[in-house]
């Protein structure tokens, strides 16, 4: 029978090169919308390593600030003590502008035995940071006040840093290199990966670093949490507190519940549109594939007819028409597939080799479901083909 099958469909090679290059485009296009779809649920499902409700970020710039170290640190720790005294306030800590949710990016390079690691997002944070966020330690231990006077610089890596760099052993108390492996700087605790992309994002490599009296000069950045109970009446208050503060500044209050509901629509926005889009290409490529079937049985009423009067039963021709169409997408799958396959090997776009091989075997569950709904019909129209009148017709 596949012996038939695959001589009736190399004779009409010429007819078939077009069912081919439907079913081949369509895979193709629907492995990069399941490549998207994995790639963003896997991250998904991860835990965001943090709570952002009841964080606010408190942004101000163009101020006049004092120029001297000590005077500097001075109105910090009084801003800081005032912003605590208030009852809607629980936490306060002062940040780089690179905080979960913000548009600001830092990044740099570690060095551990002469191996380099790229792209390690990095944060300078103060030592109430962890309670704001209320962030996860798996090792370890959080900044303290001695850090500052500690012979290497203190550092916090998060999850992913530690599993790239020391795999399964422990990192708490080893030195890595800076990214010109001229400074050692010392690993005190391992935290919990933090999403601060979004929550379709992965975390990545994450460094944190302490906030000292040198960085305080590029201090931008409060965060706060506040109480269940600080609505718009107390953001009021707390925007002409900070007025009065920092004069001549422009300040700027975030919920950064509102700032991951920005940043997930940047990601989810683009992919709904490119789903809306394929879905209008498979739309054309599945009437494309129905109108193909439909012109081939009607092309071939007398081979039909024949097969009828010898004796074959309308369901042996409905299932030989079905067939055939699943062996030409089995055929354009096989080079789909080849193609598919590069992603993984050549680890393209920095994606996890798993996401390429669930969205390859998604692709071509979705592309037989559809050949074969779209191959059902005009096979059963073909087994209701009377005998006598094809061969009449013929």
């Amino acid at each position: 029978m596949l012996k038939h099958l695959f001589k009736l469909i190399w004779n009409k090679r010429k007819q078939n090169f077009l069912f081919l290059s439907e079913i081949l485009v369509s895979f193709l296009v629907i492995f990069a919308v399941f490549s998207f779809l994995t790639y963003y649920y896997q991250n998904y499902t991860k835990p965001l390593g943090f709570e952002y409700e009841r964080v606010w970020a408190i942004n101000y710039d163009n101020g006049q600030f004092p120029k001297n170290k000590d005077s500097l640190q001075t109105l910090y720790s009084t801003l800081s003590n005032s912003l605590k005294a208030m009852p809607q306030i629980e936490e306060v800590c002062y940040a780089s502008g690179n905080f979960p949710y913000a548009s600001s990016t830092m990044s740099t390079a570690v060095k551990q035995n002469g191996k380099k690691f790229d792209r390690v997002n990095f944060y300078t944070v103060s030592e109430d940071y962890k309670k704001v966020w209320n962030v996860t330690m798996l090792a370890g231990r959080w900044f303290e006040p001695e850090d500052a006077v500690s012979k290497d610089k203190s550092i916090v890596i998060n999850e992913t840093l530690k599993t790239a760099i020391f795999g399964e052993g422990s990192a708490v108390g080893k030195l890595i290199g800076d990214f010109e492996d001229k400074h050692k700087m010392k690993v005190i605790g391992v935290v919990q990966d933090i999403k601060t992309a979004g929550d379709y994002w992965p975390a990545g490599n994450a460094m944190f670093n302490r906030l000292d009296t040198g960085y305080l000069k590029d201090t931008r950045n409060i965060l706060i949490k506040v109480s269940p109970d600080a609505d718009a009446t107390f953001e009021s208050q707390l925007y002409k507190f900070m007025t009065s503060t920092f004069k001549n500044s422009t300040i700027e209050i975030e919920h950064l519940s509102e700032m991951r509901d920005s940043k997930n629509k940047v990601t989810i926005i683009p992919m709904v549109i490119f789903m809306i889009i394929a879905g209008f290409l498979i739309i054309n490529v599945a009437l494309g594939l129905f109108g193909v079937l439909w012109y081939n049985i009607n092309k071939r009423k007398g081979e039909i007819g024949l097969r009828r009067a010898i004796g074959a039963s309308g369901n042996s021709v409905s299932y030989q028409l079905v067939l055939e169409a699943l062996i030409l997408a089995t055929l354009s799958l096989v080079v789909g597939c080849f193609f598919a396959v590069q992603f993984p090997l050549l680890s393209v776009f920095d994606v996890p080799s798993s996401v390429y091989l669930i969205a390859m075997v998604l692709a071509v569950i979705f592309i037989y479901l559809l050949v074969f709904a779209c191959a059902l019909y005009p096979g059963k129209q073909a087994a209701s083909i009377h005998p006598a009148v094809a061969l009449h017709e013929e």
